[in-house]
């Protein structure tokens, strides 16, 4: 029987209820049913979800700014999706953009940057970043020759070399701080509002890869002071969506590229093309969804913040539990830090002698779904010397619960 993980907190829905809401998780395979820990690389979505982008699509669609119903309404969906991820930001609506994916709108934003930047100028990202937050500044070393320059990663505990990142902001002329709030490979979570502080005495931008993450503690742009900050809806059990904050002022001067005829206006002049509307409406959903597990009484941030206080403490009582039982596979290496760090509940990695191909797909022989390989953290899985065997991720999400822990505890330990 499913056991739920609701330790001490009562303000939140009880896991077992929380995985009614997701028909994923009856799906069966090899007679079993499935163990979704794939999260860090996408998670499941509740019903509610897929019913708001159906009812867009069924009921709604159509292009913006024109005269009818169905674009006026269309536009009401864009604005409520725009104050749902403020919400979930604590932004502004007018600071919320949308775009297809945090990579491409990472790119976007490089390059609106990258026009004022030149030979001389400088950009920080560190060894722990996921490459969509390393390439897109990469691109300006050769469209516009800027230096890219990386904050060292210490390997034996997976967490970044602060020192070095001191020394980086102080000695070149550092004019954008690109910093992931956590690492997807290793969970790690680093210190956001240190970070943009460091980026405000050296004169320079900052932006914040939040996709790893939003989904599990709470983010606050208005306390951390960053300029920049990109997420993903569909780590947090929404669609593919990508969602960028940029402080008013930002999105008003930047020299955004776009059409001659497109909005002048922030945020839709960082937009390009007509937007994804029924992703939206499942962003919104989706933002939606996690308020509402902390039931009725108070606005929807602070509903938020209840939530996700009590899904980070349930991830890290989940994520000690899996640690543990790891921890005592022969053979078997953990990185990253430890469990009583702060971390977000994901944990990666590698079996003596089985390629994390090959153990994944023993696990998923077992009906326990998880991801390897590097995750597009390149640079982190090369710092701890497994680029050709890879990684074996395992992440916790709202919906985890302890036998699914003890789960894929047995079966590593069969495989091993």
């Amino acid at each position: 029987m499913t056991r739920s993980t609701d330790a001490a907190d009562h303000t939140l829905v009880p896991t077992s209820r929380i995985r009614e809401a997701f028909p994923a998780l009856s799906r069966m395979h090899g007679g079993r049913r499935v163990a979704y820990f794939d999260g860090p690389g996408g998670t499941q979505v509740p019903a509610a979800v897929a019913e708001a982008m159906v009812d867009y699509l069924l009921n709604h669609n159509a292009n913006t700014h024109w005269a009818f119903p169905s674009s006026a309404e269309t536009d009401q969906i864009v604005r409520a999706g725009r104050e749902a991820l403020a919400d979930f930001l604590n932004a502004a609506a007018d600071e919320i953009v949308f775009g297809p994916n945090m990579t491409t709108l990472t790119f976007h934003l490089a390059r609106a940057l990258g026009r004022r930047l030149g030979p001389g100028d400088a950009i920080v990202v560190t060894e722990l970043d996921h490459h969509a937050n390393i390439d897109p500044w990469r691109a300006l070393e050769r469209d516009r020759g800027v230096a890219v320059l990386q904050a060292r990663m210490i390997a034996e505990t997976g967490e970044l070399d602060w020192g070095h990142l001191d020394r980086l902001m102080t000695d070149h002329r550092v004019r954008v701080l690109a910093i992931g709030a956590a690492s997807n490979a290793l969970g790690t979570v680093n210190d956001v509002a240190r970070a943009t502080a460091m980026a405000r005495e050296a004169g320079a931008l900052s932006f914040i890869d939040a996709v790893h993450y939003a989904p599990h503690q709470l983010v606050d742009v208005a306390a951390w002071g960053c300029d920049f900050l990109a997420c993903s809806a569909y780590k947090f059990y929404g669609p593919h969506l990508g969602v960028l904050f940029g402080r008013r002022e930002h999105l008003d001067a930047l020299d955004f590229p776009k059409l001659e005829p497109a909005p002048e206006h922030a945020p839709d002049r960082a937009e390009t093309g007509t937007q994804n509307h029924e992703g939206i409406a499942g962003a919104a959903a989706a933002v939606d969804f996690l308020a509402g597990l902390a039931g009725a009484g108070g606005s929807r941030r602070e509903r938020l913040g209840v939530v996700m206080d009590g899904l980070h403490a349930r991830g890290a009582g989940l994520i000690k539990r899996m640690w543990t039982g790891l921890s005592a596979i022969k053979g078997l290496a953990l990185h990253g830090p430890p469990p009583e760090a702060t971390r977000t509940p994901t944990v990666s990695f590698t079996l003596a002698d089985v390629a994390a191909a090959v153990v994944a797909g023993r696990l998923a022989d077992r009906a326990i779904f998880a991801s390897h390989g590097n995750f597009y953290a390149l640079t982190v899985s090369r710092r701890l010397g497994v680029a050709a065997q890879g990684l074996v991720r395992l992440g916790c999400a709202c919906y985890t619960t302890e036998d699914e822990v003890d789960r894929v505890i047995e079966a590593v330990s069969a495989i091993a």
